[in-house]
Formats: C-alpha cells, sequence, structure tokens
C-alpha cells in the first residue's frame, strides 16, 4: 500500500513539475511541428526536461538514503504514468491559428 501512495504521490509531483514548465516556459524550448499559412502547432520542451530534473532529484535523494533499488523502480514508474498522463492532457502542444 506504501507504494502505491508513493507512486501515485510521485507521479502527481512530476505532472505538477510538467506543468509549471509548460505554463512558465523558464528555458523557451520550442519545436515546431506543423506550419501552415492558417495554422502553427509547437511543442515545448520545458515541462519534460523540468519533469527529468525532478525524477533525477528523486533519484539521487532514493541514493543518498541508500534505497536505491527499490525507489528507483517506484520513481521510474510514476515518471512514465506522469509522461502518459501530460502527454494524454497535450500539456506541451501550443496551435495558434490565423
Amino acid at each position: 500500500m506504501k507504494k502505491v501512495v508513493s507512486i501515485v504521490l510521485q507521479t502527481v509531483l512530476l505532472l505538477v513539475a510538467d506543468a509549471v514548465g509548460f505554463f512558465l516556459q523558464p528555458f523557451h524550448l520550442k519545436q515546431v511541428l506543423i506550419s501552415s499559412p492558417t495554422m502553427t502547432r509547437t511543442f515545448v520542451w520545458d515541462g519534460i526536461l523540468l519533469m527529468l530534473a525532478v525524477y533525477v532529484l528523486l533519484v539521487l535523494i532514493a541514493a543518498i538514503r541508500k534505497r536505491l533499488p527499490s525507489s528507483a523502480i517506484n520513481s521510474t514508474i510514476a515518471l512514465v504514468l506522469a509522461a502518459i498522463l501530460g502527454f494524454a492532457a497535450k500539456l506541451g502542444f501550443i496551435t495558434h491559428t490565423l
């Protein structure tokens, strides 16, 4: 039960980091996916990068606490779930129409 709660809380933390990176855009890293005369579709990488930074921080904390094998698996599952939920919510995708 503790593992499930840990995974859910880490997933929420990583999703929040993804959303903060998307809305604040601290690094201003954008990639144009589709460009036409009427619309432009871009992807903002800042949320993914912040989510990965938080993941690395979680793994480093687990390594310092000497609980790397069990905590790293939980953090990795949380990262995958957060990435899937972020892409399902279309975090990072921006469409500009004229």
